[in-house]
């Protein structure tokens, strides 16, 4: 037990500096509240809309790939604004971009990229009951935290960062072990044609990242809290392993063959690298301080890591596991997005309030622009070329590469 609780120690040691960047507050609210306000469970009741239909259908659109894209530069175009608190950002590539607003406005919004217009406001409340969890009676609101589409844009998933409700009271929280028995969470699945949650998955204690495999196969999660990856089958709606790998995974990338899933191991400076038909585990070591995103270039040659607590984005070579190049970006670098030629990263960093252009061939630094206060999540909508920045203080910002 001694021996546990040194390891356990250490790893808070490791976590303090990075509590803050896994789940941080909007203006006046640095931590995940216990409880759900009287005021947030009205507004999400309120703010239940009326079924929209996606009347974008048509596959994704990528413009020609002349001129590169690390001969471009962003410009700013406009920000949005509303009742929002934006922990990420994802363009569905036919039209929509969702953002997720987590447990501070319980709600995915979800915008038109042609006209920035909102198109729906869908709320996190859920029966669980309903949906076949029969144990967790009455009403429940989520946390949304992070989404992603399936292959054919049908669907998109959403984590929820912990439940709200009469059976659920032991949130979670950014610095956690599995033995702190923290609740575990849902997954929402989302129709895109409906605007409606069709979907509940259980999972594990704090889910962050999300993923879906190209082959459709398989979603895949990061439980903060369980220290592991939840395997969903897709076709079942259920999740069907559990792997753990260790304090505080967090982001997901998989290779363009459905082979291999890559997760970053926040609490330490490896990446989990996982073989997605024996689910055996390896690691790639010594990636830098703080892993906490991770995007695979188109032809899945290199992967790259943001490095929250270096402040640095690294390339990596999957095949050898070796860090070929870091470059410095800002402080606490969050969330990034590639390019679809693969020439450029585009890098939020959330303590130095920037916007970070990569050059990926020498990962050279191209360009940094001004953004709002804590950006954290950000997408690339492939047939404008624009970059969507999710503000935690609650705006989104958007930019053309031009």
């Amino acid at each position: 037990m001694r021996t546990r609780r040194l390891v356990v120690t250490a790893v808070l040691v490791v976590a303090a500096g990075l509590a803050a960047c896994s789940a941080p507050g909007p203006p006046n609210s640095r931590s995940v509240p216990k409880v759900a306000s009287t005021t947030t469970r009205a507004r999400a009741v309120a703010s239940i809309p009326r079924p929209v239909r996606s009347t974008v259908s048509a596959p994704v659109r990528i413009l020609s790939a002349s001129p590169p894209s690390a001969r471009l530069r962003l410009r700013y175009v406009t920000t949005i604004g509303g009742h929002i608190s934006p922990k990420s950002v994802d363009a569905s590539g036919t039209g929509l971009v969702f953002a997720q607003n987590m447990i501070y406005t319980h709600t995915v919004t979800v915008y038109n990229d042609r006209d920035y217009r909102l198109v729906a406001t869908i709320p996190d409340a859920v029966t669980l009951r309903k949906w076949g969890y029969p144990k967790y009676p009455g009403r429940y609101l989520g946390g949304p935290v992070e989404a992603a589409f399936s292959p054919d844009r049908r669907y998109v998933y959403v984590s929820n960062y912990s439940m709200y409700g009469p059976a659920l009271t032991r949130q979670g929280h950014d610095i956690c072990s599995p033995a702190d028995d923290y609740d575990s969470s849902f997954v929402y699945r989302i129709s895109v044609a409906t605007m409606r949650i069709d979907q509940v998955i259980h999972v594990g204690s704090v889910p962050k990242f999300v993923a879906v495999t190209p082959d459709g196969k398989y979603l895949l999660v990061s439980d903060w809290c369980s220290y592991a990856l939840s395997v969903v089958n897709v076709r079942i709606g259920k999740e069907v392993r559990r792997i753990s790998l260790g304090p505080y995974p967090r982001g997901i990338a998989v290779d363009p063959s459905s082979g291999t899933a890559y997760v970053a191991i926040m609490g330490g400076a490896k990446i989990a690298k996982i073989n997605l038909h024996t689910f055996t585990v390896r690691s790639i070591p010594g990636v830098g301080t703080g892993p906490r995103h991770l995007v695979m270039s188109p032809d899945g040659r290199w992967l790259y890591a943001t490095l929250n607590a270096d402040g640095t984005v690294a390339k990596i070579d999957p095949r050898t596991g070796h860090v070929v190049a870091r470059v410095p970006t800002g402080r606490q670098p969050r969330s990034m997005a590639i390019a679809p030629d693969g020439q450029s990263l585009y890098v939020v960093n959330y303590g130095s309030s920037t916007v970070t252009k990569v050059r990926t061939s020498d990962m050279t630094v191209i360009q940094t622009v001004q953004a709002n206060s804590a950006p954290i999540g950000i997408t690339y909508v492939p047939d404008r070329r624009q970059i969507w920045v999710a503000c935690y203080t609650g705006t989104i910002m958007v930019f053309k590469d031009a």
